[in-house]
């Protein structure tokens, strides 16, 4: 499977501070990659540099193939999709007359318009003026924008920390389906649940350095030591240790059907970062 961005030792100085720090990974066609990290961690640099708003110290980075300061080339820009807190959009303008501006930049039918609203749960807002909506409403009006052309890359930095639950859960079915199209994702968030939802591969940034890389499952997975939590009727919740033993006692509760739940004690992506780097994520 094809890398669609590859970053090798990239480093980046602000004056004398390093905000990143011999970072590398890549990320395949199709995959939704998570970077994740708490707040002056790096993520949002890093998105600016994969997308030519900023210039790297040292390093290498392309996407495509290409080295990213080539990424203003008409072709290349029409591939991508960016959704960051710079993001802006026409504030006496509605909603409609927004993405229309869009939809002429990039050579995408007017009807698409009414598809990516409804893919953010705004389907009949179209003749709101933008000066008149709510933060939360915005933020998703700046996702439906970077949906409009179906780009192959989607750059979203921190895409739900405005949404509540129900506009979140409509924001994740339509990653999916992007994703199911063929569309790759990176996603910077310092949202766990939200990486271990949407995500197939995760980077855990701290201080500008890569900690872990690997699957979510797989993290969690090989942090875990196999005990299980177990519920029972008489009000009691115990721990059952991995082996024989514990085999044993989880089959006598089973048998005398005192059971109400059995769960395994894996850690979180949360806790794993807290082990990690010794920081928590705000």
């Amino acid at each position: 499977m094809e890398n669609v961005i590859e970053v090798n030792a990239l480093e980046k100085f602000f004056s004398k501070e390093r905000a990143l720090k011999n970072v590398s990974f890549s990320v395949k066609k199709g995959e939704i990659f998570g970077f994740l990290g708490p707040s002056g961690s790096g993520k949002t640099t890093t998105i600016k540099i994969l997308t030519a708003q900023l210039k790297p110290t040292s390093g290498s980075t392309s996407v495509f193939g290409v080295p990213t300061h080539q990424l203003s080339k008409e072709k290349y820009r029409k591939k991508i999709g960016i959704v960051t807190d710079n993001t802006a959009l026409y504030a006496r303008l509605s909603v409609y007359d927004n993405l229309k501006l869009y939809c002429d930049l990039y050579d995408v039918p007017e009807s698409r318009i009414y598809e990516v609203l409804s893919m953010v749960n705004l389907a009949g807002e179209n003749k709101k003026i933008v000066s008149k909506l709510s933060r939360g409403m915005l933020q998703r009006i700046t996702l439906a924008r970077a949906f409009l052309h179906e780009p192959e890359l989607l750059f979203l930095d921190e895409p739900t920390s405005a949404l509540d639950p129900v506009n979140t859960k409509h924001i994740y079915e339509g990653l999916m389906r992007l994703k199911e199209k063929g569309t790759t994702i990176f996603l910077t968030t310092h949202d766990m649940n939200e990486a271990e939802i949407l995500c197939d591969r995760v980077a855990f940034l701290n201080n500008g350095e890569i900690q872990l890389l690997d699957a979510p499952k797989k993290l969690r997975q090989q942090r875990s030591d196999a005990s299980l939590t177990v519920e029972l009727t008489d009000g009691r919740t115990i721990v059952l240790p991995k082996g024989p033993a514990g085999a044993q006692r989880l089959f006598d509760h089973m048998n005398a059907n005192e059971i109400i739940s059995v769960y395994s004690n894996q850690p979180t992506l949360g806790d794993i970062f807290v082990e990690v780097t010794g920081r928590n994520l705000v």
